[in-house]
């Protein structure tokens, strides 16, 4: 998949060492696009970016980050912005998820889900919104989850953090909205990634899943595709969205039917 729109623009994906992020790198690199790519690996991302520059001949730069470190966050976007002036789309695609129920989650699994999956995604978005303020053009791309919209049983701290991350990008979309500025949230349901080797150590919920569960490149596809548009939301896959749909209108009916159904973890 090729979007022509992306030749020669600037984009920052975060979490980029594995999974969708991975795959989101790979098919910016393919429109053309420059590519600046964060995770706390760096032997996975250099590996990354010298396929990225021998395959496509774009311009490729690679930094070590934690997004749990808002010190460090600050640090690393001074040394991008060094490298390139200006960043054209941000995909805040770092985060993980430890399924436990909530008087079995330890207060460090708590802190740490919401330092990465909510104070760093807002941490690096506050870092790159002056400059896109400024120029009146940009897009943030925040990956949020179905879990954002229903929570479920044994992921609510993961769901607690989500939801934090659809609260942030609603609000700040309506913030940017005279800039120019795109807010896009993307709310898969279960991916094939590494993710679950965190998330579910025991492999119930993905055994139980698994004929369900998205591919990191069809998500990848949907992401890019949504790039330099107006997308307001990504919702996949679309028929488990509609569950949230029934759940705004009939949460007391759909918890009793549905407890059942989404207790697979």
């Amino acid at each position: 998949m090729l979007k022509e729109q992306l030749k020669n623009k600037n984009i920052v994906i975060t979490g980029a060492s594995g999974g969708i992020g991975a795959e989101i790198a790979k098919l910016c690199a393919a429109s053309g696009a420059n590519l600046v790519l964060l995770a706390r690996s760096l032997d996975k991302l250099k590996l990354l970016e010298a396929e990225l520059e021998a395959q496509h001949h774009v311009k490729v730069e690679v930094f070590q980050l934690d997004v749990s470190d808002t010190d460090q966050i600050q640090e690393v976007f001074q040394q991008i912005f060094a490298v390139i002036q200006d960043i054209d789309i941000l995909v805040n695609n770092a985060g993980f998820g430890i399924f436990r129920e909530a008087h079995e989650a330890s207060i460090d699994e708590i802190k740490g889900m919401f330092e990465v999956n909510v104070v760093g995604l807002m941490a690096c978005t506050s870092m790159v919104l002056p400059k896109m303020r400024e120029r009146r053009f940009g897009q943030i791309i925040n990956i949020a989850s179905q879990a954002g919209k229903i929570a479920t049983p044994k992921s609510s701290v993961y769901s607690a953090s989500k939801h934090a991350v659809l609260g942030y990008s609603n609000a700040l979309r309506m913030e940017l909205s005279d800039y120019n500025i795109q807010v896009t949230t993307v709310n898969p349901g279960p991916i094939a990634t590494n993710f679950f080797n965190i998330a579910d150590e025991q492999g119930t919920y993905v055994k139980n899943v698994q004929r369900f569960m998205l591919q990191p490149e069809f998500v990848a596809r949907k992401v890019v595709g949504s790039m330099l548009t107006k997308t307001r939301e990504i919702n996949l896959p679309r028929w488990m969205n509609m569950g949230s749909v029934v759940y705004v209108l009939f949460p007391r009916l759909f918890e009793k039917i549905g407890k059942r159904m989404l207790s697979k973890k």
